[in-house]
């Protein structure tokens, strides 16, 4: 099986390409990335010698490229290609709607183009909104994002769906909850939280810090998505969810207790702008139609990621000290909390 990655070199990407050359010995991947400031190569340096892997630099905004690289004859696309966190969304909204929705369009055409057997785009449960207290969203939900980056990711499974009907083409979009794991950019609040903690920093908490999301392993998401690409039904949305909602104060609680660092690190910051109050997903057509199910815990697999950043700790160093410095400084404030 012949299959095009694009974003394969950002956090959930990697650890994609990384699945699924360890899961289907006969599968051989194509990486297009672009290489942004959170797409980094150090995430998939042991498998770049793998015959079965190449990397190719480039946007899928750009036509010929993604033209020229589906002319080579793949069996399936999956785009984790995107602009993806809300704080620059929030500074800067072009680039989301360049990257997310107009990359997009363009991915879909060649595929149309070149009939590609199958297109999976990875999408977020932002798409939906924010909820109050109870309930879940199904894949049936109205699609009400409230920013920029969410308004974006909307706009592309639209557009994605719209392919579908118009064009018969094979299609499925795919909508997770906040994925926490290795290699992601440290900038989420996980991996700030953690790094920033491991330097005795402050964590930085927007608002009151009772915002609840529903965190998913990124290898369980992995799962998830190689399942669907494998079995799922062209025209199809599924909602893949952790099935752990904790508030964002408690999750900054439990990486201190897991690094037996004081919970005074905690540090208010104004809330951000529009911030969405609840997510949470209801995964049962994921898990009845294709018997999927989330294996890790959220203890479990939060210490185990703890214990991969504090063993990582060149990896996120490099990268904080580089030009996420000054946009730290923009989003958070003088907190002093940027490690050199």
């Amino acid at each position: 099986m012949r299959i095009l990655v694009t974003g394969g070199a950002g956090f959930i990407g990697s650890n994609f390409i990384r699945h699924l050359l360890a899961t289907e010995s006969a599968c051989h991947i194509v990486n297009l990335d672009k290489l942004t400031y959170a797409g980094n190569l150090e995430n998939l340096t042991d498998v770049e010698r793998d015959p079965r892997y190449r990397f190719v630099k480039g946007s899928i905004c750009n036509v010929q490229l993604v033209d020229e690289l589906l002319k080579e004859g793949f069996d399936a696309l999956i785009n984790f290609a995107a602009e993806s966190h809300v704080d620059r969304s929030i500074q800067d909204a072009r680039a989301f709607v360049e990257t997310n929705v107009l990359g997009t369009q363009i991915i879909l055409e060649a595929c149309r183009r070149h009939q590609v057997p199958r297109m999976v785009q990875v999408s977020t449960d932002e798409v939906y909104g924010s909820l109050g207290s109870f309930g879940r969203f199904t894949e049936e939900s109205s699609l009400r994002p409230n920013s920029p980056y969410a308004a974006s990711k909307a706009a592309a499974d639209l557009l994605v769906a719209a392919y579908f009907r118009t064009y018969g083409l094979p299609v499925i979009v795919t909508r997770s909850s906040n994925n926490y794991g290795p290699y992601q950019f440290p900038e989420k609040v996980i991996p700030l939280f953690i790094t920033n903690a491991l330097a005795d920093e402050p964590l930085p908490l927007y608002g009151d810090g009772l915002h609840v999301r529903d965190w998913l392993h990124v290898q369980d998401h992995c799962a998830a998505l190689a399942l669907i690409l494998k079995n799922g039904v062209s025209g199809e949305i599924y909602n893949i969810g952790g099935h752990c909602e904790r508030a964002n104060i408690d999750v900054a609680r439990l990486i201190l207790s897991t690094l037996g660092k004081p919970v005074t690190l905690i540090t208010r910051v104004k809330d951000r702008l529009g911030h969405d109050r609840r997510y949470a997903l209801d995964t049962s057509k994921l898990e009845q139609a294709l018997g999927w199910q989330p294996r890790r815990a959220f203890e479990t697999g939060l210490k185990e990621t703890v214990g991969w950043y504090g063993g990582h700790v060149t990896w996120w160093t490099r990268i904080k000290a580089g030009q996420y410095r000054e946009y730290y400084r923009q989003t958070y404030g003088d907190l002093s909390c940027v490690s050199p």
